[in-house]
């Protein structure tokens, strides 16, 4: 009798004392110990307080992220940017009226001055171009088979290395204290949802982005989704808050930006009642990543730095408010 119960005394230890570790251990290891970080610590601890006065029930705990510049690294240019230009050259051998026509000749001739010349219109012309046409599954396979082996032309490493450890971290905190987590992006959705799930942790239902039009056909008997050449929903700036009321339809409690095409999904989170959180990554780390702001032709960080002051709102520091900025570092 005296052994089992020296034995469960002491598995009682062994477990009371994993309890204690699980509770000390610090959920965001890549953070220096600032302001930003306490004051995002503190506004959880706010909301998930059963007893407290701006206690929120879990279901209405939602946050939101942009992904370009917030999440994973947007400098030299976009991510999808980057897709768009190599689909250009995969699809060149079928097209070879592309070389004398622009903007198609620019991109096969790596002129990005005269690319920067067509300007929005010939970014949809290439958008469209190598973006629709086909079934909604074969883009898929298509973004998923492009994703696994670009990399980085700065890191020389995967694209999908190149995400901030440190809002990885912040998601996982979130999600731990019962948040429900979303993407609300100005890059496409069909683009990002093949892998956001195993990157970020976000199922694919839970991402937000700019889209095209669909339609339901019939091909060899088969049911398809084909996609077409027109836009159907741009989420970026204004765009946002209108498709965070379309596809998850409550108010998140918190956003997360980095640029001006964030600045009304914050403006429309900061200014809700009740406990909000709104944060914008400022990119001040010149030598692990890449300083710019206001000056910036990706990422521009100008008009929503001056709300983020005039707001009071959580600006992170990358240089100083995170020991690490990416997983390979």
């Amino acid at each position: 009798m005296g052994i089992l119960r020296s034995s469960f005394c002491a598995l009682l230890a062994t477990v009371s004392c994993g309890a204690a570790i699980a509770q000390t251990a610090d959920p965001l290891p890549s953070w220096n110990k600032g302001e930003a970080r306490q004051r995002i610590t503190a506004f959880v601890d706010t909301v998930t307080r059963k007893a407290g006065k701006d206690y929120v029930a879990p279901e209405a705990r939602i946050a939101v992220f942009d992904n370009d510049g917030t999440l994973w690294s947007e400098q030299p240019m976009y991510v999808q940017m980057a897709f768009m230009l190599d689909r250009v050259k995969t699809l060149a051998p079928q097209h070879p009226e592309w070389k004398d026509k622009q903007p198609y000749k620019a991109v096969l001739e790596r002129d990005l001055k005269a690319l920067s010349e067509q300007g929005e219109k010939g970014i949809a012309e290439l958008m469209a171009a190598t973006h629709s046409g086909m079934s909604s599954d074969e883009f898929n396979r298509i973004a998923t088979d492009w994703i696994g082996k670009a990399r980085h032309p700065q890191y020389n490493r995967p694209y999908t290395e190149t995400i901030y450890q440190p809002m990885r971290e912040l998601l996982d905190y979130l999600r731990a204290n019962g948040f429900k987590t979303y993407i609300v992006s100005g890059g496409g959705v069909d683009f990002m949802r093949p892998w956001t799930e195993k990157v970020y942790g976000i199922p694919p239902e839970q991402v937000v982005g700019s889209m095209g039009k669909l339609e339901f056909t019939m091909v060899e008997g088969k049911p398809v989704l084909l996609r077409l050449p027109q836009i159907d929903h741009v989420d970026d700036g204004p765009g946002k808050p209108v498709g965070i009321q379309k596809f998850i339809g409550r108010k998140p409690i918190a956003a997360f930006g980095n640029s001006d095409g964030d600045l009304q999904m914050l403006q429309y989170v900061a200014a809700a009642p009740g406990p909000r959180l709104a944060v914008i990554v400022h990119h001040t780390d010149a030598e692990r990543e890449v300083a710019y702001d206001r000056k910036s032709s990706i990422g521009r960080l100008d008009k929503a730095l001056d709300e983020a002051k005039a707001g009071k709102w959580v600006v992170i520091d990358m240089k100083e408010d995170w020991k690490k900025v990416f997983p390979f570092q």
